[in-house]
């Protein structure tokens, strides 16, 4: 592989490390549900559980990983329910700018709607042909292959339309807003105007 592929800053390492903050939650088949709720086209909530999620339509998604912490895997293959079909099944209303993506635990990432909707970005199920194991996001993460990973929430369990950008769990602790690796956009002080709302 061309070092020329890795944005600056990063790296290839041997393994796959597991990074996140607090713990791992333990899966539930029978209480789990994925809810779309917030700036929705006809002001209503949208809810699937286990079952009703794993008959959604699947894609498969081969794209690199960029971890902020410096380390990027290539070529990871991916499989789950593309972000634009959820949004085909629960829109949003025409002023909805940006997506809070909630986890376990209150843990939640904010994009832009236009990166939501990239054909890339997906509710992966399965990582390299195989289920995803609990401490990289089982049963179901966000995958943002064009920003760093903690855009790529774990353990996702709604999608909160918005019509004013709001900052998730680590953009309000010092992360950049945007999070463009290519253009090492890792820190809130980096942020230039309009990249994000004002940190209290």
């Amino acid at each position: 592989m061309s070092e020329r592929r890795l944005p600056p800053g990063q790296y290839v390492p041997s393994g796959w490390p597991a990074v996140h903050y607090g713990p791992v939650p333990r899966f539930r088949p029978q209480r789990w549900d994925l809810r779309v709720y917030g700036a929705t086209a006809g002001a209503g909530q949208y809810r699937w559980d286990w079952t009703e999620f794993e008959e959604l339509p699947r894609v498969d998604v081969v794209a690199d990983f960029h971890c902020v912490t410096r380390f990027t895997i290539t070529d990871v293959r991916w499989r789950g329910v593309a972000a634009a079909t959820l949004v085909e099944l629960a829109p949003p209303a025409e002023d909805a700018t940006h997506v809070m993506v909630w986890a376990e635990y209150g843990y939640s990432a904010n994009l832009r709607m236009d990166d939501f909707l990239r054909p890339d970005v997906l509710l992966a199920t399965h990582r390299d042909g195989e289920r995803l194991s609990p401490k990289h996001g089982h049963p179901v993460r966000l995958v943002v292959p064009h920003l760093y990973g903690w855009k790529s929430v774990k353990w996702v369990r709604a999608i909160e339309y918005l019509t004013v950008d709001r900052r998730g769990f680590w953009e309000e602790r010092g992360y950049h807003n945007v999070a463009d690796p290519w253009a090492e956009q890792r820190y809130s002080y980096q942020e230039e105007p309009g990249e994000g709302p004002p940190l209290d």
